[in-house]
């Protein structure tokens, strides 16, 4: 948990920024996996951790704009509790911790919020994304769970967006504690790498790194010798000598900040001259988005940027054609690089994503392209101090896409569909770093870069 006065100062930011009413963080309740008994790994409500920073179960948070007051609504320990799970300290004690010296049971929430509505003042709260949620807050606000995100606060979405945007120092370390368990993981995942292995067998012990670290994984691992499918959570294959693994992985801390790093390495421990051809492409426009990305600057240019240097590449070997520009501008890249280039990174691994991307990643100044392709860019916004951020771009070979593409002869001008042909079943490769934007550029977060050149790469699988 961070200091007092972090929490006080970020609840009282929100104040300032809504006008009326009665803001409502609603925790997480405990997820049954089979039972009720037997529980998920409980994972806090990242709005209810950025603003009251209590990781327990079934708490909510309110802040009475007009009264000037925070409350936590949660209940003491009984007998049975501590009998089954220790004691721990009172709710007075944990809310003075954040900085809150009202406490109330969790039933009298109802009794708060029934109140405020009968007089006729706005609830603010933002869209719930897990169906126990949604059952609560239902049964609290009188609202039908379909009517849930129509009622939901865009003043509030707007302003959590644009508190939770720049990080503070304490979050960045905290972040950068998340790279350095991710560098461990990854690391590993090389060393371990060659034929005849389980993908499970890398994913698991990788894993167990980040649970080491008092953390766990900030998302399913992306792990998978079919490296050509974007999200493969399926690790049952065995290693298999020619093929290249994508390791796409991170760590999540304690206190829930996440990082998120992608590798692609030969499983036989040596790239061949065909895989590095396409390799060092996705090198060089990972590099690119580096050297640009600045207070400033859109990242959409930034991703565009990383567009056109894959173009460039896949031109020099043949596999596209015909003015790069005019490539990018009518989307032919898509078909190799068919995702974005990063999205925002902090308490949660797609940053705020719960509360919409168009409000995250796009803003008044720029709306989400509606191209194949560059419409999958989570972040094109511009950029500020202090962002944390993905830089992600892949080569791809999806025979599906490949296919489809050909037969209905889409951007032929700039494909070599023949070529692309000899390379059907290459696979893909996708490259990963995490950065903060600083005052005339950025840095890449954590003590070391996962290694990630040719002999970097290759030295590292050699241990």
């Amino acid at each position: 948990m961070f200091k007092t006065d972090i929490y006080i100062n970020r609840r009282n930011a929100l104040r300032s920024l809504i006008p009326s009413g009665v803001v409502l963080f609603l925790g997480h309740v405990e997820s049954p996996v089979n039972y009720a008994g037997n529980t998920y790994r409980f994972r806090q409500d990242s709005n209810f951790l950025y603003f009251f920073g209590l990781n327990i179960p079934q708490l909510a948070g309110v802040i009475d704009i007009e009264e000037g007051t925070d409350c936590i609504y949660g209940n003491d320990l009984d007998i049975e509790d501590i009998i089954w799970n220790g004691d721990l300290p009172s709710m007075e004690q944990l809310a003075a911790q954040v900085g809150i010296s009202s406490v109330s049971p969790y039933r009298d929430l109802r009794i708060k919020l029934t109140s405020a509505i009968r007089k006729g003042r706005k609830i603010h709260f933002a869209p719930p994304y897990r169906g126990d949620s949604k059952i609560i807050l239902s049964d609290l606000l009188g609202l039908r769970i379909g009517e849930l995100s129509n009622y939901s606060s865009k003043k509030l979405i707007k302003s959590i967006v644009q508190l939770r945007s720049e990080k503070e120092p304490c979050e960045i370390e905290e972040i950068e504690r998340a790279c350095d368990t991710g560098y461990e993981m990854h690391t590993l995942a090389m060393r371990l790498c060659k034929p005849g292995i389980f993908e499970y067998q890398i994913t698991g012990a990788m894993e167990g790194i980040a649970g080491a670290a008092n953390g766990m994984p900030s998302f399913p691992s992306i792990q998978s010798q079919n490296s050509e499918i974007l999200h493969n959570h399926n690790h049952n294959n065995v290693l298999q000598s020619g093929k290249m693994l994508v390791t796409d992985a991170g760590a999540e801390t304690y206190m829930g900040y996440a990082s998120d790093f992608t590798r692609t390495v030969p499983v036989d421990g040596k790239f061949t001259a065909k895989q590095l051809d396409i390799y060092n492409i996705v090198l060089a426009a990972n590099n690119l988005a580096q050297e640009i990305a600045k207070p400033g600057v859109f990242y959409y240019e930034v991703h565009i940027a990383a567009a056109k240097v894959i173009t460039e590449g896949l031109k020099s070997v043949g596999l596209m054609k015909g003015n790069v520009d005019d490539a990018v501008q009518c989307g032919a890249h898509a078909l190799f690089f068919p995702h974005g280039l990063g999205h925002m990174m902090g308490l949660d691994v797609h940053d705020m994503e719960d509360l919409g991307e168009k409000y995250v990643g796009y803003d008044d100044e720029i709306e989400r392209s509606t191209q194949f392709g560059t419409a999958y860019l989570r972040l094109g916004r511009r950029l500020k101090k202090n962002f944390v951020l993905t830089v992600e771009p892949g080569i791809y070979f999806i025979p599906a896409l490949i296919n489809k593409w050909k037969s209905e002869k889409i951007n032929s001008s700039f494909i070599d569909f023949r070529k692309v042909g000899e390379y059907i079943d290459f696979g893909g490769i996708r490259l990963e770093d995490n950065i903060v934007i600083t005052d005339e550029g950025c840095r890449r977060l954590g003590k070391k870069r996962i290694p990630i050149t040719q002999e970097e790469v290759e030295q590292e699988m050699s241990k």
